[in-house]
């Protein structure tokens, strides 16, 4: 997996990754209203809305297409981070972590700690990384995650 920073253009693409991994892993367990939240989130026009707002991206590709990303928010919340099942357990998860933080730290703007709101089931890789849950699981909107927290070293 080759990794570059994401374009505007590369929305649809990053938008279809999102939506098939999400309705595949995660919003099974939200409710109607939750379901129809993230994945309005995730549609090739909220995804170019997170661009033109300063959110940055980045992609792997892998056989001429997208096959992971991760989003970042204020140099500080990860937003969004998949990968496709088929490229799952290789570490490319690690791996978009990796420059996903570094480009952050780069930019001179993180505020020294890094926080996620994960899904229930990517918990552990998040703890893996070192990320500490910051209260319990919550629910809002329908959607279900649990906030956490790693400071930045």
């Amino acid at each position: 997996m080759k990794i570059r920073l994401g374009k505007i253009n590369d929305s649809e693409e990053i938008s279809n990754l999102l939506i098939t991994l999400a309705e595949r892993f995660i919003v099974s367990l939200f409710n109607d209203a939750g379901r129809e939240n993230m994945l309005n989130s995730m549609t090739p026009d909220a995804i170019e809305s997170f661009f033109h707002h300063g959110f940055r991206y980045h992609v792997g590709e892998a056989g001429g297409e997208i096959v992971g990303v991760i989003g970042m928010r204020d140099d500080s919340h990860l937003f969004h981070l998949f990968v496709d099942e088929r490229y799952q357990g290789k570490g490319y998860s690690s791996d978009l972590w990796r420059v996903g933080q570094k480009a952050c730290m780069d930019s001179g703007k993180n505020p020294g700690y890094f926080t996620v709101n994960s899904s229930l089931n990517a918990q552990d890789v998040y703890k893996h990384w070192g990320f500490r849950p910051t209260g319990g699981i919550r629910e809002g909107g329908g959607v279900i995650d649990l906030p956490m927290k790693l400071e930045a070293i």
